[in-house]
This record gives structure tokens, sequence and C-alpha cells, in this order.
């Protein structure tokens, strides 16, 4: 990676976090686009995902990620890497993107439907940042097929993961399937720690894999101090989508004579699951630790990461431990499932067979 490069990514990460007055964050028309496009997409999660991808982007983050890979100061030989980006959460395939750029090779991108705006103007935006052989002829964007590929990292559900499987079948690649987050509570919280938890719970309205969508609760816990804290997520109940989501699922649970606990803006109900729905948590009651970190283990395949409040407790666990409020902070060298695509990259360059 050229110093110029580098230099152009750090005044992107100005960009991304509103630092340059009517851009990125600050680009009232950018925002209103985006969330034309998909309503998910409010303005306050997207400056949200902007932020969060800005500081990624800061000159010492950058350096203490990339000395981890000296080989990212010797010229390698480039690969065009297809990427099939999720559509989520805003600019939620950036990452995969600036590991491809990063490592010198090309970028064939595949946005999602539900977020095509964002990153073709994060791209744009870096153009004018860095010079032009550093991105000439490096980034591409496709609608349809892919075409010739070296490699390719796609995300997607578990059923497009199966076709991507097979259509990928020759390729070096990196899959992702969904994943969500859970927490563990101790008993032991503030309220300040619960409001963190909040965090975790709702922004992006809870749909990210870094979303915390199931609670383990010690046994006696009042989930009313939830309720007590978390009043300040109920502007969610005024879109429209999450507010159907809530109904829905309110309507098909008390069909089906489920308990449930609500406030309004969130359904509680105590289920053996993780995956909740849109507008739901899910909850379970535990007596022991050890039975608690037996089913985080047990389902450590679709588990991004634990939040609790204290990480020394649950040491051991085979899913990443943050603290309650970070799941969606990750800095750049926590990768996603797990896989370091540093290293995948890097190593295309010197075995394009590599799998």
């Amino acid at each position: 990676m050229t110093n110029t490069f580098k230099s152009g990514l750090v005044q992107l990460g100005q960009w991304f976090r509103g630092e340059i007055a009517g851009k990125g964050s600050n680009d009232h028309d950018l925002l209103f686009r985006a969330e034309a496009q998909n309503r998910w997409f409010t303005p306050e999660f997207i400056r949200m995902a902007l932020h969060a991808n800005g500081t990624m982007l800061e000159s010492g983050t950058l350096d203490r990620w990339t000395q981890q890979y000296p080989e990212l100061s010797i010229p390698l030989e480039s690969r065009r890497v297809g990427l099939v980006l999720a559509g989520n959460l805003p600019m939620v395939g950036w990452h995969d993107i600036l590991c491809v750029l990063m490592s010198g090779h090309c970028a064939v991108i595949k946005c999602s439907s539900n977020d095509a705006i964002l990153i073709p103007a994060a791209i744009e935006a870096l153009r004018g940042f860095t010079d032009t052989p550093d991105l000439d002829g490096r980034v591409e964007f496709v609608t349809g097929q892919l075409g010739s590929m070296d490699a390719v990292i796609a995300t997607g559900s578990s059923n497009s993961n199966r076709y991507f499987e097979y259509y990928f079948r020759d390729l070096p690649k990196v899959l992702r399937s969904q994943r969500t987050s859970t927490a563990v509570l101790l008993g032991t919280e503030t309220d300040e720690e619960l409001r963190a938890l909040g965090a975790d719970v709702f922004n992006y309205y809870g749909m990210g894999c870094r979303s915390v969508t199931k609670l383990f609760l010690p046994n006696g816990f009042d989930l009313n101090r939830l309720f007590a804290v978390w009043v300040d997520w109920a502007h969610l109940a005024d879109n429209n989508k999450y507010a159907n989501n809530y109904d829905y699922h309110k309507a098909v649970w008390l069909l089906n004579q489920h308990q449930l606990i609500e406030n309004g803006f969130v359904l509680l109900k105590q289920d053996p699951g993780i995956f909740s729905p849109v507008g739901t948590l899910y909850y379970d009651f535990y007596g022991g630790l050890s039975e608690v970190k037996e089913a985080i283990d047990r389902d450590a395949d679709s588990i991004q990461c634990v939040a609790t409040s204290d990480t020394a407790a649950l040491e051991g666990i085979a899913s990443p431990l943050v603290e309650l409020g970070q799941t969606q902070c990750p800095d750049p060298w926590q990768y996603a499932d797990g896989i370091d695509t540093l290293s995948f990259l890097l190593a295309l360059s010197s075995n394009p067979d590599a799998q």
C-alpha cells in the first residue's frame, strides 16, 4: 500500500466522519437518496455507519492494522476479486472493498440493491483523495454476473450461500452466511451498562450480524430494568417497516398463546433460539455460567460476538467477547466470522489456487 493511497484513505476517513463541510456524513442529498432507496437506512443510522467506517481509517488505526501484514509493503500481482455485498446495513460491505484495495487487487463489486448509493459515493470520494494510479482500473461495479474472477468474497443468506458454494466451487473464496450476536447479563450491571446494551439491540433496527438478538439472563433478573432504561429507543416504532414487524409477530405469537412481555416497541419472548425477528428479542434464564457457555458454544457457528459486562467471566468460549454497547464498533482487524480477509487476499498473489 503506497503512502499516497494511505493518505487518501485517511482523508476518506474524514469524509466518512463528517469532518468535511457538506460531504460524507454532512451530505444531506446523499443521505436522502440512500434513505429513499431503502427506508431502513435512516439518516441517523447512515451517519452512524459512516462514522464507524471512518474510525477505521484514522492514521494510527490504519498503521496498527497494516503493521500486522508486512506483505502490504511489497508490490504483489493483482487479481480480480469479486465482491457480492449484503445490504442489511448501510455500507456493510465496505470493509471487504477496503481489504481488496489495500492488498493491491481489483475489486469487482456487486452491490446489494438495498445499498447501491453509499458505496459508489465512497469510491468516488476516494478517487478524489487518491492519485489516479492507486485506483485506476481497480474498481468495477457490476449489476449482473461478476464475469471472469480469480477469487470471490460473498455474503448472503443460508440459501444463497449454498448457491455461492456451487457457483464459485472452482474459485478461492470466502463465503459468509447469516449470523447474529448475543448478550450475557450477570445481574450486576448498572443502568448505564444496560442502556449501552440497548445500542447493541436497537442500532440499525437490530438487523446486523453484530446486533444482539438473544439475551442470557440470570435467574430472577427483573426485565423491567431493561424497559426502564430503553425508553429512548421508542422512536423506532415510528418506522412503518419496524412497526409492521412488531405488530405481525405480536399477533402471531399471541394467536399461538406464547407468553410475551412488551413495551410498545420491542417484544420480549422466552425462546431457545438466537435469531429473533425484527422488533423482537429472545431471552432465556440460566442458573450458572457453565450452561451459558455450553449454549453459546453449541451455536458458535451462528454467533458473531457476545456482549457482556465482564469478559473475564466468559473467558474460553468460542465466540469473540465485547463490552456492552460495543458490538457495532469492531476494529478493522476484528474480521467477520473470524476469517482474516487480508491474509486470504494476500495469499492470492503467491498462490492463486489457495482456498
